[in-house]
């Protein structure tokens, strides 16, 4: 029987790590980035600074004999004033590509927002510990996926036995940019977000660099995707354009062209999907901003509004239906000289049959039951049947 005395520390480096492009080191441990950080140092918007150290997609794979792991961690939990507690954030754990358990860390800091007035805090908190025992015995691949909505420090990893990078997969590297959809907003855990559940059915390596409320063409997040090795690439473009009401359609098209030369400055023939956004119901003729709608707290309940006016289109700004519209056409053009780049309505990942069916019940972000709806759909039409990613 093994007691903690015969634990063993290993360092944890970025040869342990799948997912993140890049690893800080803190006063506590080492902080995983989606970011590397010259893109970092470009940005001044405190949403994309919390969604890029928010690990969706990054999980520790190795390969070991252990059968019990402890790994310390500490989270940064976040509270939006007013709002019910969000629950602590979920750590899967795989066996050799197997569901074998799951967990949470309690304590950690805590950020606190209000959403009225932008203003936020931080209260400091402990370090906590996740555990798994009761593995099987024997050598063994163990991927340990961090929370994908909770800002996580990896302080130390202990086991019973010697632990080692896990070997190369050999599979293809789908690089993913989307908006809190793609991150996994409201998914059940890192591992059913839709990309991650794509990712499994597809047989290929996620890199998931979907950004919450972040997804707004910024060229040094497109930078990024230039510089990161990869065999397919999807960008998820559209709606947090339209919800942050950041651009008019004179801009937009010039932005997404621009962003889409500099994805091809670094892969040139790579397959690339640009993916429009799913049906959102207030934004398909309605223009952004969206805010808060806080009159269902007494239910417990937080929901998102439409704040534009339809007639502003007329005007130049966004609406979902402008987006795919435009992004169809620029896809087509490009095609002409590009025969490795390809387009998917987002309503094919969820329309409007799949709305009266699994409501959006935010009117902004999919639950966890459509996260797999929208994987699943996402797996079938560009991993098999000849799409985009067939291979």
């Amino acid at each position: 029987m093994h007691t903690t005395d015969d634990w063993i520390t290993t360092p944890i480096t970025m040869n342990l790590l799948r997912g993140a492009l890049d690893l800080e080191r803190t006063e506590q441990g080492l902080l995983p980035h989606r970011l590397p950080a010259r893109a970092r140092a470009r940005n001044t918007d405190g949403q994309l600074a919390m969604a890029e150290s928010q690990p969706s997609g990054v999980r520790l794979a190795l390969r070991t004999r252990a059968t019990a792991l402890e790994l310390d961690t500490l989270p940064t939990k976040r509270v939006y004033a007013g709002v019910p507690p969000r629950p602590d954030g979920v750590y899967d754990l795989l066996v050799d590509g197997r569901p074998a358990g799951r967990g949470s860390v309690a304590g950690g800091n805590t950020l606190t927002i209000d959403m009225t007035t932008g203003a936020t805090g931080v209260e400091p908190g402990p370090v906590g510990t996740l555990r798994f025992a009761g593995l099987p015995e024997g050598a063994k691949d163990i991927e340990i996926w961090l929370p994908h909505n909770e800002t996580t420090e990896l302080v130390a990893l202990r086991t019973n036995a010697p632990v080692e990078p896990a070997p190369d997969p050999g599979r293809r590297v789908w690089l993913h940019h989307g908006s809190s959809i793609s991150h996994g907003s409201d998914a059940a855990s890192p591992t059913t977000t839709w990309p991650a559940l794509a990712a499994s059915l597809g047989g290929v390596e996620l890199v998931n660099l979907g950004l919450a409320g972040s997804a707004l063409l910024d060229p040094f997040t497109a930078q990024a995707l230039r510089d990161t090795p990869a065999d397919l690439i999807s960008l998820k473009i559209g709606i947090n354009i339209v919800n942050a009401d950041v651009m008019r359609l004179r801009a937009f098209g010039p932005a997404v062209h621009g962003f889409l030369d500099t994805v091809r400055d670094g892969h040139p023939t790579t397959p690339l999907l640009v993916v429009s956004p799913i049906l959102c119901p207030i934004h398909e003729d309605t223009p952004g901003p969206s805010a808060p709608d806080f009159s269902h707290l007494p239910e417990g309940r937080l929901r998102f509004t439409a704040m534009g006016d339809p007639a502003e289109r007329a005007s130049g700004k966004l609406t979902l239906n402008t987006v795919r519209d435009e992004l169809a056409r620029i896809v087509g053009q490009r095609a002409a000289d590009d025969p490795n780049l390809h387009y998917l309505d987002g309503r094919d990942l969820y329309g409007e049959a799949d709305s009266a069916e699994l409501p959006l019940p935010d009117d902004l972000h999919p639950d966890a039951a459509t996260h797999r709806r929208i994987g699943e759909r996402f797996a079938k039409l560009v991993f098999t049947d000849h799409g985009a990613f067939t291979g």
